[in-house]
């Protein structure tokens, strides 16, 4: 039996990461993942590269592309005649940067000497792992450390199957063939919007159902509410308080009733998407006599330093407590790894950042206003509307807002908060920010480059005081 000092399973984010990381600090290091590609072969990278956060941007950029050549350009005096999508196309680019990026990762680990193992990871007592091949062939392993980062699955609905045909999960709207005539969503969350926005912009017509009254009840209230706004004017169809009850499907379209304020209704759809959340995939992936624990919700449990309690036994990512972000599963992987070679590891769960690559983008880092108030805190707030700032009036970008907020006392940022253009590249200096315990009055000092969008933020920070330059400073 073969011995390593770390064994990763799975290699999502937080999997292939953290090996790396662990090869890097000279411990010799496994990684196992049965995801296989189109091609037959393993396809590492987990959910995000293989069919989630890599090739749903692909296809959001590409959308967005022909969305601005059949609605936007008209507006910068550039004009196309009866424009076309070639979906086969789309897809087939979407596929290729997949490739690229699944097999860039096989490329480090050989740069790393990271010994990659395609199959089926278990882990059983004394660290011993299982790894069942697709052939059903099976090896053993054992690690001095074993990481568990078995990532999550979709939510299925008892009453909405997924069928691959015409009831999807978020893999199955990514490799539509054609541009579906009526869309259907269940889940107005992150796969939700950005999935139904794609289809969207490409000509289907798109209705989501969210049985929760409020919409992005995760996100501050009033970016929410904005962003609400400015989907609904793109003509995305959002019904809230929706409860669906039932869908069948007939004769190639799906019959979806649910019920709200104003009683029940059944529609139909070519497709229907289901996003209803996720869940941590960790289902025969440790033996009862390992030890680890599972949750009410089935994932690991760890403690502040992602370990399980079990001796040699830690767990990353989707499978345990947080925000199911690939970027906080990667942190979580190389924390654990320099934990393992002795060193300092550590996350901080304060300042992760949120990101819906919607457009406009949303983007959030910290608490919301509703949670500060909740928790008795003394608070200031500022906001500044793009609309006011030259760049994005410039990019035809006016949608949105940057909105601080900051300790009334202190004046330490206790979140940001944010939708518009590209605010998935803006949250980062509010994340740096608060990462270092700053004050909002030291965002405001800070000079920001002219014309850019980061103004928004700059202008924000200054209205904590009431003191922004460019909107009359009112309350909030």
């Amino acid at each position: 039996m073969e011995q390593f000092d770390v064994v990763f399973i799975g290699a999502g984010p937080a999997g292939y990461v953290g090996a790396i990381r662990a090869a890097q600090l000279g411990l010799k290091t496994a990684c196992i993942d049965a995801f296989t590609g189109k091609d037959g072969k393993q396809a590492l990278g987990g959910t995000c590269l293989n069919v989630g956060c890599i090739p749903s941007k692909a296809l959001l950029d590409s959308s967005k592309q022909f969305h601005d050549l059949t609605h936007a350009f008209a507006d910068h005096g550039i004009a196309a005649k009866e424009p076309t999508i070639d979906v086969a196309r789309m897809i087939g680019r979407k596929d290729k940067i997949v490739k690229q990026f699944t097999s860039g990762i096989t490329q480090l680990f050989k740069a790393n000497k990271v010994t990659a193992f395609h199959g089926f990871g278990r882990l059983r007592k004394d660290r011993v792992v299982e790894i069942t091949a697709a052939d059903g062939a099976k090896t053993e392993i054992r690690g001095t450390n074993v990481v568990l980062a078995t990532g999550s699955k979709p939510i299925e609905l008892p009453f909405a199957k997924f069928d691959g045909r015409h009831i999807l999960d978020n893999a199955g709207a990514l490799d539509l063939a054609e541009v579906p005539k009526r869309l259907g969503v269940i889940g107005a969350g992150v796969i939700g919007l950005e999935l139904g926005s794609v289809w969207k912009r490409l000509g289907s017509e798109v209705v989501i159902l969210e049985a929760m009254t409020d919409f992005l009840a995760a996100a501050d209230a009033d970016i929410a509410r904005a962003a609400l706004k400015e989907f609904r004017k793109q003509g995305l169809d959002i019904r809230l308080g929706a409860k669906v009850s039932k869908a069948e499907v007939k004769k190639g379209a799906v019959h979806v009733t649910y019920a709200d304020a104003k009683g029940e209704e059944t529609l139909v759809f070519d497709k229907l998407l289901v996003a209803v959340g996720r869940r941590a995939a960790s289902e025969d992936c440790v033996d009862p006599d390992s030890g680890v624990r599972l949750d009410e919700r089935g994932r690991y449990v760890v403690d502040d330093h992602n370990w399980t309690g079990v001796e040699g036994v830690w767990a990353v990512g989707d499978c345990v407590r947080g925000a199911m972000l690939a970027h906080k599963g990667s942190e979580e992987g190389v924390a654990v790894a320099e934990l393992i070679a002795g060193k300092a590891g550590h996350v901080n769960h304060d300042t992760i950042p949120w990101v819906i690559y919607t457009e406009p983008e949303i983007a959030w880092v910290g608490k919301t206003e509703a949670e500060v108030k909740a928790a008795g805190i003394p608070y200031r707030t500022g906001s500044f509307p793009f609309a006011a700032i030259g760049r994005a009036v410039a990019m035809n970008e006016t949608a949105g807002l940057v909105k601080m907020i900051a300790h009334a006392e202190t004046d330490r940022i206790l979140g940001v908060h944010m939708v518009g253009a590209c605010v998935s590249e803006l949250i980062a200096e509010c994340v740096v920010a608060m990462e270092f315990h700053g004050a909002a009055e030291d965002l405001a000092r800070i000079c920001h480059a002219h014309p850019t969008l980061s103004e928004a933020v700059h202008e924000a920070a200054l209205a904590v005081d009431r003191r922004a330059l460019h909107k009359a400073n009112g309350p909030g």
